[in-house]
This record gives C-alpha cells, structure tokens and sequence, in this order.
C-alpha cells in the first residue's frame, strides 16, 4: 500500500469532500486521516489516505481532475510507524489576541525539540472585555529525553509575558 497526503482547498460549498471522497474509492483508496475546516470562504483540509501501489499513479491522476471544483496536491506518506504510542502534552492558550504569539508559543517548542502533532488556533470576540480573544490547543510529541517540568515553566514564563492563560496536560 502507498500513502499519499492530499492537501485539499476550494470555495466552501456543498459537495466538496464527496466528490474527494468518490475519487479516494473509485481507486479502492482508504480514508484514514482528515482535518477539514472552513477558513476565510474557503474549504481547507489535509486527508491522508492509503491505496494500492499499483493505483497510486491513477488516483493522482484523478484528483487533477478535480480542478476547477478544488485545488488538491498529492504527496507521498510514509508508512505508519509501528511503534509504541509516544507520550503527549495538550497544551491550551487563550487571552487578548495580537501578533506573534504562535510564533513565540512555536519558539518555545522548538527549543525543546518538540514535534506538533497537532494544532488548532482560532480568534472570536471578548464579550465581557471587548477586543479579540485568541485561542489555541496543541498536541506536542513528547520523546524520552524531553523533561516536561522544564517544558512546562518555560511554557509559563512565556504565558506571563503574554499575559495569557495557559494550560499544559499529559495525554
């Protein structure tokens, strides 16, 4: 079995991930992984699926022909790592928006060599407080030798200089 991963984006309409889907299948193509979302207008999602190696060529083929209802770009995966499951930490941020604060959240994690498994960030209105709230929830891969105590106050340090509220749970 191949794995591709399909980034996928098109004006948000009805429709969209049935026609991505039809394709994945008509090539006996397996759906094993998606975050889809709407952002801006526009329908954005990254799916990972699994195929036959023989179909692959085919599969990539049809997706082309899926422009002018969707931009989708195919790149090869790896195969799943059989390994034990490594530890996580759930980090969750929110408080006033404003610039730069991924990137500094990013900068700390990188540090520590930490690898994002995923991440979620959004911004809505404060209602009590009026301005712009900025949250986001993310899910770090944590290996053996990364301390999280160390991870955690550098996380905290951070969290009051932005002055934002931060949680970090182990998963």
């Amino acid at each position: 079995m191949s794995r591709l991963v399909l980034t996928v984006i098109g004006e948000d309409r009805a429709g969209l991930v049935a026609s991505l889907a039809d394709v994945v299948s008509a090539h006996d193509g397996n759906w094993e992984h998606s975050q889809m979302t709407e952002l801006a207008g526009q329908f954005a999602g990254v799916v990972v699926v699994s195929v036959p190696a023989e179909k692959a060529d085919a599969l990539v083929a049809a997706l082309r022909e899926l422009d002018g209802l969707m931009d989708v770009a195919a790149h090869p995966g790896t195969e799943a790592p059989q390994e034990d499951a490594p530890r996580q930490l759930r980090i969750d941020l929110l408080g006033t928006d404003r610039p730069g604060i991924v990137r500094e959240v990013s900068g700390v994690l990188h540090r520590h060599e930490l690898s994002i498994e995923e991440m979620t960030t959004g911004s809505r209105d404060a209602p009590m407080a009026g301005g712009r709230l900025f949250e986001a929830h993310i899910v770090v891969r944590v290996g053996a030798e990364a301390d999280p105590s160390v991870l955690r106050a550098d996380l905290e340090q951070l969290a009051a200089e932005l002055m934002v509220d931060l949680t970090v749970d182990e998963e």
